[in-house]
């Protein structure tokens, strides 16, 4: 189990990293220019495309074949892909070409990292207590920002280190070679891991569903609510978190080098709250929690990107602050509710088809939209009416969706 939940660390350094670097990269692979940046974001957001045929795919696997295989498929493609990643020729010597063969690389990973998540999820949760389901399977939201708190900071580090020639001649590079070895490290480890006592438990009773996408289909409301929830923890993840230093290295706010340095703050704050958010709701429920956070994310985040763009150092902290630890919060209870929406049969499918196709569209577009939003409309405030927008919607969801925290039994 730590195993398991430690190597989500991989897969959201490298996520988040690509967004942290994304104005230096759309200089070096996308050439000069205003709209390299949001080539950039827009290739970020065609990546994750891929990640709900990855779910279903892995999916499929982790349901029929066991966790454990489909957490070590995953993780063979992701380190390839890290790896060429760091390889690539650059726009002074590919040219357009550069461009096109990062975005080709961002959808190999999209389709690793969509049956990454949800199985390192359901491992988590089968094998966790049932009175300690929310503290564990927050290990895995915790482990994400983990991989993002060290994609900040070796970011940061890197930006920091290099004269701006250095940088885009070979500095860049450093980051997608230092994931690459850390995830080679992590399919080492996990080549040691046990299976899912919840699939041993299918296998000796002979209930491993023969054809577990068409099997998870039959629990539509729990797809539904599972979308929902996951489209609320996506965007005020990719939103409120990662697309941050962007903002306020576009928008003048702060230097490139402070927002990552920012960005690595928010990040730390984020490990803090995620297992509190989880053992929360092992003491009060899942559901008090989705809807307290799901309150705060329509009331919030307008007020703290208009904070962010002005001139006061400290309600640009607060406001990172702020917007990270909600996204963590949400990440955190939103990981063990959409799980417990399934049964053990067909759960990773379950996950395919509701949550991965919710991260898909509002995860991978909204850095995207959010800079397109901006642009167009001139007001700092518009990522934050974006992240308003979709927990106004998911709100009647949550009130209506049953408590999925085990009941205590009775003595």
């Amino acid at each position: 189990m730590a195993i398991a939940a430690c190597s989500t660390v991989v897969e959201w350094y490298d996520f988040t990293l690509y967004l942290y670097m994304a104005t230096l990269l759309s200089r070096v692979l996308f050439g000069p220019g205003e709209a390299s940046l949001a080539a950039t974001l827009g290739g970020f957001a065609v990546a994750y495309l891929m990640r709900p045929l990855g779910a279903l795919v892995f999916g499929h696997i982790g349901d029929r074949y066991g966790r454990r295989r489909t957490m070590l498929a995953s993780m063979v493609i992701m380190t390839a892909a890290m790896l060429a990643t760091a390889l690539l020729p650059t726009y002074a010597a590919l040219g357009s070409s550069a461009g096109l063969l990062l975005l080709l690389l961002r959808c190999v990973m999209g389709f690793s990292v969509g049956g990454e998540y949800t199985g390192v999820v359901a491992y988590l949760l089968e094998g966790a207590a049932r009175e300690r389901r929310g503290l564990v399977t927050s290990f895995a939201a915790m482990a994400s920002e983990i991989g993002a708190l060290l994609a900040a900071g070796v970011a940061a580090i890197t930006v920091s280190t290099f004269e701006p020639a250095a940088l885009e001649a070979w500095g860049w590079r450093i980051p997608f070679f230092i994931g690459a070895a850390l995830a080679g490290s992590v399919l080492l480890a996990r080549s040691t891991m046990q299976e899912s006592p919840e699939f041993e438990r299918q296998q000796e009773r002979g209930t491993v569903p023969q054809q577990p996408l068409r099997f998870a289909l039959q629990y539509r409301s729990a797809i539904a609510r599972g979308f929902a929830i996951s489209a609320l923890g996506s965007i005020t993840y990719y939103v409120g978190i990662t697309y941050v230093p962007a903002f306020l290295s576009q928008g003048g706010s702060l230097s490139e080098r402070d927002a990552l340095w920012l960005s690595t703050l928010a990040a730390f704050v984020v490990i803090l709250v995620t297992p509190l958010i989880g053992l929360l709701t092992d003491k009060i429920g899942r559901k008090p929690v989705l809807l307290l956070l799901c309150i705060a994310a329509a009331l919030l985040p307008a007020t703290m990107f208009a904070w962010m763009a002005g001139a006061s150092d400290a309600r640009v902290l607060v406001g990172a602050v702020v917007l990270a630890a909600m996204g963590g919060g949400v990440s955190a209870v939103g990981a063990v509710t959409t799980a417990e929406l399934f049964p053990g049969e067909g759960r990773l499918s379950g996950l395919a088809w509701g949550a991965t196709a919710a991260t898909a569209i509002f995860g991978g577009f909204t850095p995207y939209l959010a800079q397109r939003f901006t642009a167009l409309t001139g007001s700092p405030m518009a990522p934050g009416f974006m992240i308003a927008a979709v927990a106004l919607a998911v709100l009647p969801v949550l009130l209506t969706m049953p408590e999925t925290r085990p009941r205590k039994p009775v003595a």
